[in-house]
């Protein structure tokens, strides 16, 4: 018979929650997992071109190849998942959490955690959260749906296709696409410079002939009942559209990819902290948040650009937990890790200067940066220092820091770029 109380549970059964699942288990805490949708391995299950597991296996994978690893792993632990299982209410309760759930098999129930790692993942942002102007015709997707359409369904949703965004899942979809048979007319970006990473720009438009247009948005959709053009629009530095300079890209599709955002609502009623420049909570290095015993990680805590670094947060996140659970580490000693110059934001937001071993810091700088340099000062001292050939937004940087450099009396924490 399952438990219904735990150490640990985990919201989320993508690569972070399955990451954070395994590490709470071997640090022997007793773990469970929460899944809405029918099989473990969130979006991993929709992405089959390769290049995951780089850094962590070392190995060039598709996506349910690196998910597929994970949920071995768990059910080899025997780590119980909760599938087709929704959250109700989450509440904070005498020495831990109590959660109300609803699935088909157990109808509404109960579990109650010491601890619990939200690993919820991201959403995407929609037409109307860019405010398109037109009406609603069929034909109008995000760049994630379009994935699941194809690759999970086999449906092909339009035969002539405008992709709003140079986001990675745009970019691989646009190639896609036109392995598919479809044509892709272009990829519009309305910031100067492109948002996914190089590789993908290489390999998704450049070797497949697809044009990139810079500096250039989407501000009307045309058609009533089906899409059957755009407007196309080009845009100053303010990022304010040249009405007078417009043109009509004729199509069938138009594919929003136009980044993500951390999901965050179901934990929202016990008044977690959220960094506004990540959209997720503020945290430590352990990935605890300001409520004692909730730790978040993979996107739901930022979005990441490679899923290795999603997996290395949930284990983490897990193995916090699992200490937490176990009544250490609960003293801290919380210090802002302040941030200069050129960086777009650094998580974790602050440090528990009680806590010893390595600090993970991810960052990403505001702008593209040749010969950049990082370094991290603490009380006026230059702790660590790192060099880049060149630092860009869509590409996250890893740097890890030596606490055994940071005083438990230290004042001011700062990273430069």
């Amino acid at each position: 018979m399952v438990s219904n109380t735990w150490d640990v549970i985990v919201i989320g059964a993508g690569p972070a929650g399955l990451a954070a699942a395994i590490a709470a288990h071997q640090a022997g805490a007793s773990v469970c997992l929460v899944e809405r949708e029918s099989r473990p391995g969130g979006i991993l299950k929709q992405c089959i071109h390769d290049g995951f597991g780089l850094i962590r296996y070392a190995e060039k994978l598709t996506g349910p190849e690196y998910a597929w690893r994970d949920i071995e792993e768990v059910r080899r632990l025997r780590i119980p998942i909760y599938t087709e299982t929704f959250l109700l209410q989450l509440h904070r309760e005498a020495g831990g959490f109590a959660l109300t759930l609803q699935n088909q098999e157990l109808a509404v129930f109960q579990l109650s955690a010491r601890a619990l790692v939200a690993a919820t993942g991201c959403r995407e942002r929609t037409s109307r959260q860019v405010r398109i102007h037109g009406q609603r015709p069929a034909g109008i997707y995000t760049a994630g749906t379009v994935q699941h359409l194809i690759n999970i369904e086999g449906y092909l949703p339009g035969r002539r296709c405008v992709i709003l965004g140079s986001g990675d899942i745009g970019l691989i979809m646009a190639r896609r696409l036109v392995l598919e048979g479809a044509q892709v007319e272009g990829v519009y970006e309305i910031k100067g410079e492109p948002s996914g990473l190089t590789r993908n720009l290489v390999q998704c438009l450049q070797d497949y002939n697809i044009p990139l247009h810079l500096s250039t948005t989407v501000t009307e959709v045309l058609g009533k009942e089906r899409v059957e053009g755009v407007r196309v629009c080009p845009v100053d530095e303010e990022m304010q559209p040249q009405l007078g300079s417009s043109r009509i890209v004729p199509c069938d599709t138009l594919i929003i990819s136009v980044g993500l955002i951390p999901e965050n609502d179901i934990h929202a009623p016990l008044g977690v902290e959220l960094d506004s420049r990540t959209s997720g909570p503020a945290v430590d290095q352990r990935l605890s948040t300001n409520v004692p015993g909730l730790f978040s990680c993979g996107n739901a805590l930022h979005v990441n650009d490679l899923v290795d670094y999603v997996s290395e947060s949930g284990a983490t996140a897990g193995l916090a937990a699992a200490q937490y659970a176990q009544g250490q580490g609960v003293t801290k000693v919380h210090l802002d890790l302040l941030t200069q110059g050129d960086i777009l934001y650094a998580v974790p937001s602050r440090l528990d200067l009680l806590v010893g071993g390595e600090a993970v810091i991810y960052l990403r700088s505001s702008r593209t940066i040749h010969n950049a340099q990082v370094d991290l000062i603490v009380d006026g001292v230059t702790v660590l220092t790192k060099k880049y050939s060149v630092l860009r937004p869509p590409e996250m940087e890893r740097i890890s820091l030596d606490m055994a450099k940071v005083a438990a009396e230290a004042r001011e924490v700062i990273l430069r770029v």
